[in-house]
């Protein structure tokens, strides 16, 4: 399957002087092999050094942090053969077993060698933290991994000349049915199986449902396991309530976060900590309330008011015991966690492209789902509903008192536009956000 950031990693080999990259995100969600192809496609040789499954590395690195040492010393380990480091992608992977190995970062770039050098680190933030590890700010690129979005999803699944079609399309075209009806079967599929590579290629290799669904039982079961591992034990069954309650208080109207619903008796600030190693290891995202908005939204942000989603749509359907039959058949009653799931989908979509997201609550009465700077600093709302119906009168009141230059409608309903007091607003299809710069750009 390809993946967008194999963009990025050429992009970086191809600069004449380059720090080494380092990648994170959550465990599983395809980083050994993003570096690993990498290496297959733009290298005569790839080292490969893994210090969770080699843990006699750590000992070349404990000697003393000198480059020229140390890839000689790898050399003899890999292969009894200096490293010929103009033709070789050097890697070192679960970086965050060996602290050393972090800290050597700084002196290999210092170095002036120019290696072609990546690293990466599942739970990194949380090791980071744990460790008091000496980090190399400023002499390292980095490269944030996520789960496969829509549109790599739709790519792997053999959708890719929709993809094509679609990016040709004049952005205000309505969207013909025989694309439109296999766009919304992508969607559905992508809200049952997610982002995971390991349940995207079972989906490829089986097209069974039910195996997918066994994979993700075990994804959520290692996210549990980490927890136990990684965890301060204080925090391991504090990050599991935390974990289980995501999807209850997304289901929820108002979902805003509430620590008091997590477990009864326990304080806000006892659970705090649980939070944040969640957030760190990046199994969930936090979105914060916005009430003024200005720029730049993250000095008005309110951090005691915010929402928590899932890193993965279809990490949040299995822990919510949702029916993958369920979403295809979309019986009465479900309505309402639909609506959850397409928030925690543009949620995902809006981290993946890079964006940080906020929302806006104007005390109790208006609520827009979502709103975030673009990179000429507007302030854009964006209000989601998974139906084909677009009326929402927050959004309505939030573009009355700002009067946004730009507002998304990001629904089931084909595409559309209008002007009205001076915004204008653009339907979005949920399976078109893949292509936002572009609305973005049309509406300047």
């Amino acid at each position: 399957m390809e993946r967008a950031a194999m963009k990025a990693l050429i992009h970086w080999k191809e600069k004449k002087k380059r720090k080494p990259l380092l990648i994170t995100g959550c465990r599983q969600c395809g980083k050994t092999w993003l570096m690993t192809e990498f290496g297959k496609r733009c290298f005569e040789r790839t080292a490969l050094f893994n210090f969770e499954k080699e843990s006699a590395l750590a000992d070349i690195f404990r000697y003393d942090l000198n480059p020229e040492r140390i890839l000689r010393e790898l050399g003899m380990y890999l292969d009894g053969k200096p490293i010929d480091t103009e033709r070789t992608l050097i890697i070192f992977d679960e970086i965050q077993q060996c602290p050393e190995a972090i800290t050597s970062i700084k002196y290999f770039d210092e170095s002036g060698m120019n290696l072609y050098l990546l690293c990466a680190g599942s739970l990194l933030g949380v090791e980071l933290k744990r460790k008091a590890v000496s980090f190399p700010v400023g002499k390292n690129e980095q490269l944030k991994l996520y789960p496969l979005n829509f549109s790599e999803f739709t790519e792997a699944l053999g959708g890719g000349k929709y993809l094509s079609l679609l990016n040709e399309f004049d952005p205000y075209r309505e969207i013909p049915a025989y694309i439109w009806e296999p766009m919304m079967q992508y969607l559905k599929l992508y809200f049952i199986i997610g982002g995971m590579p390991a349940a995207v290629q079972t989906y490829i290799d089986t097209e069974s449902l039910p195996e997918v669904d066994r994979v993700l039982e075990q994804i959520i079961q290692d996210v549990r396991n980490d927890f136990s591992h990684h965890a301060e034990p204080r925090d391991i069954l504090k990050i599991s309530w935390i974990w289980d309650s995501v999807p209850k208080q997304l289901a929820k109207e108002n979902n805003k976060f509430v620590f008091s619903q997590v477990k009864s008796g326990v304080r806000a600030r006892d659970l705090e900590d649980a939070l944040q190693w969640l957030v760190d290891a990046g199994q969930v995202y936090r979105l914060e309330k916005v009430s003024a908005p200005q720029i730049p939204l993250s000095a008005c942000a309110d951090a005691t008011f915010f929402k928590i989603y899932l890193h993965d749509i279809g990490i949040l359907r299995k822990s919510a015991g949702v029916s993958y039959r369920t979403v295809m058949t979309e019986p009465d009653g479900y309505a309402e966690f639909k609506g959850a799931m397409a928030e925690n989908y543009v949620m995902t979509e809006l981290t993946a492209l890079g964006i940080r997201p906020y929302y806006w609550r104007s005390g109790n009465s208006a609520e827009v789902d979502f709103i975030f700077e673009d990179d000429i600093n507007r302030i854009i709302p964006v209000e989601v509903k998974a139906a084909d119906h677009t009326r929402a009168k927050s959004f309505v009141t939030y573009c009355k008192q700002y009067r946004p230059q730009l507002g998304l409608r990001i629904t089931g309903k084909n595409v559309g536009d209008n002007d009205k007091q001076g915004t204008l607003e653009i339907n979005l299809p949920l399976f078109l956000l893949w292509r936002l710069q572009t609305y973005l750009s049309e509406g300047r």
